[in-house]
């Protein structure tokens, strides 16, 4: 198996955020044959299609940092049953001007994670749809709506629950198997 590039983009600017802590353990996790890169999102300007002709570097470099990346890993909160702002515009920019999105053709997966009960349900479903607009494969199962996160974490930031952490082994080889059974394309064997 080829080595694959997977970015990371976390929807949580916050510095102590369950979404970064979980994503790190999800890279630590991961079976070899992925390496990983954190894309940040939080200096990102706002979307404007007035500036399409002269972006912003900070776009340049968000778009720049996401094509080269053979899959794309979301782990987010959810904010009003739906997904942070700051992740719609990362969203957005990457998206755009139209026809040149780089976003298209990379399969990807999506992980909420919420200290209460619902796990992120809404915003998990919410960004599903971007996707399918954006033409992204995304990992129909195994779902992963992570609620009660809040007590998950040890001191050292590392899952301290290992069910979950099983899960979540379990999870991104899943996640593995589904980067290569898309990047292969069809009709191709294992």
């Amino acid at each position: 198996m080829a080595e694959r590039n997977i970015a990371i983009v976390v929807g949580s600017l916050r510095a102590d955020s369950l979404n970064r802590k979980l994503a790190h353990e999800l890279a630590r996790l991961a079976p070899a044959g992925l390496s990983f890169s954190f894309v940040e999102i939080g200096a990102l300007p706002l979307y404007n299609q007035d500036l399409d002709g002269s972006p912003p570097q900070a776009w340049e470099d968000f778009r720049a940092a996401i094509r080269p990346a053979d899959a794309v890993l979301f782990v987010t909160p959810e904010y009003n049953r739906s997904i942070p702002g700051v992740l719609k515009n990362a969203v957005d920019v990457g998206s755009r001007p139209y026809g040149h999105s780089v976003w298209a053709k990379k399969p990807g997966a999506i992980v909420t994670v919420s200290p209460g009960a619902m796990g992120g349900f809404g915003a998990n479903h919410h960004l599903r749809q971007s996707c399918v607009f954006l033409d992204m494969p995304i990992m129909p199962q195994p779902e992963a709506y992570l609620g009660h996160m809040g007590d998950k974490f040890g001191e050292d930031g590392r899952l301290n629950d290992e069910k979950l952490a099983g899960f979540m082994t379990s999870f991104m080889a899943a996640f593995g198997d589904w980067v290569e059974k898309i990047l292969r394309g069809p009709g191709e064997l294992a």
